[in-house]
């Protein structure tokens, strides 16, 4: 008896359905079969195939796609479990299971979350897996490492570890070189709901995206997208709960005085403007959602004009509780001074 001998073999049909096609040389060693077993069932015209190294679908014919994604995760975390003491898979803060902190990234991520734009999980010549920076792997057949120094917090689609739409999109991004394939890909992004575009754009930023001229065309096509779609819930918060109808789209100045700001509405009895706040931070992206700490926030503040501020995430999510808080703003004027008189011009 060795090491690589199971104390206990665990029958193959023992397995549950969802881990019976794919395992690692380990997991079959832990089920009674040999390395030189394995090899035999592996050859061809055998009911078995090495996949990966390491890793064995135990079926003949292609892969399934969730099949190349587990064995991409499994043959991660096999190669991690080499460089560690006792063949532990290192704990992980974001994730853990039998993948470590490893999770699919890139296309293959966006297929998982089910963008139209992106190809098929079986179309794909390479899978990328996002792993730790400090992590020594080698990458192998159609397995490709995406290094960070932090990792996100996966969402589990199908059983496997999953990077978030924005931080799967940058990845993407960052292997395309087809213009229309990544305006594509971030137009859907907000389109679908499947992130914000503030998001998108900080995850391109910290990518280092943001300086290749068809990224920055499709960035001002997703924020075209973005602002379309925030102000046809605007439309549709006024009068779907009986608000006031303001003046749409208009400049407010002093008289014989400057800009005081562009507002998406502007109720003039009231004195109440609202802004969509679809800046990202490419723009300069404020926090405050009354808009007082930008200049233009400030100003109209202090000249008695109240500034609500509401993001494209907001409208989406809570647009009763955005209506509530704008028709809050318009019950609050009575009690105010009255503004000084603004001129009112089309946007």
């Amino acid at each position: 008896m060795n090491s690589d001998t199971p104390l206990s073999p665990r029958p193959l049909h023992h397995l549950p359905d969802g881990g019976r096609s794919v395992l690692t040389s380990r997991q079959l060693r832990e089920h009674g079969v040999t390395a030189a077993e394995a090899a035999e069932r592996c050859r061809p015209g055998g009911p078995w195939q090495r996949i990966l190294p390491g890793v064995h679908l135990l079926h003949p014919g292609p892969a399934t796609g969730e099949e190349r994604l587990h064995a991409a995760l499994l043959y991660t975390a096999s190669r991690e479990r080499q460089g560690h003491p006792g063949g532990a898979v290192p704990a992980s803060g974001t994730g853990g299971g039998p993948y470590g902190e490893a999770m699919i990234t890139g296309l293959a991520a966006l297929a998982l979350h089910r963008f139209s734009a992106a190809p098929s999980l079986r179309a794909l010549n390479r899978v990328d897996v996002l792993v730790p920076r400090a992590r020594r792997l080698r990458g192998a057949g159609y397995v490709r490492f995406v290094r960070a120094a932090a990792l996100p917090c996966p969402r589990e689609i199908t059983g496997l570890p999953t990077a978030p739409a924005a931080r799967a999109l940058a990845d993407a991004v960052a292997q395309l070189s087809d213009a229309s394939a990544v305006r594509r890909l971030l137009i859907e992004a907000v389109r679908q709901g499947h992130c914000e575009a503030s998001s998108v754009v900080r995850e391109l930023s910290r990518a280092r995206l943001l300086s290749r001229p068809h990224v920055v065309d499709a960035v001002d096509a997703l924020l075209a997208e973005g602002r379309a779609m925030a102000e046809a819930l605007l439309y549709d918060m006024v009068r779907g709960y009986s608000l006031p109808e303001p003046l749409w789209n208009v400049e407010l100045r002093l008289p014989g005085g400057p800009l005081l700001a562009g507002v998406d509405a502007y109720w003039p009895l009231q004195a109440v403007a609202l802004e969509i706040d679809a800046r990202t931070p490419r723009q300069g992206g404020g926090h405050d959602p009354l808009g007082r700490f930008t200049p233009a926030g400030e100003h109209m503040e202090r000249l008695g004009i109240t500034v609500v501020r509401v993001t494209p995430k907001k409208l989406r999510e809570s647009l009763e509780a955005q209506a509530a808080v704008v028709r809050t703003a318009l019950i609050a004027s009575v009690d105010r001074e009255p503004a000084p008189y603004v001129v009112i011009r089309p946007r």
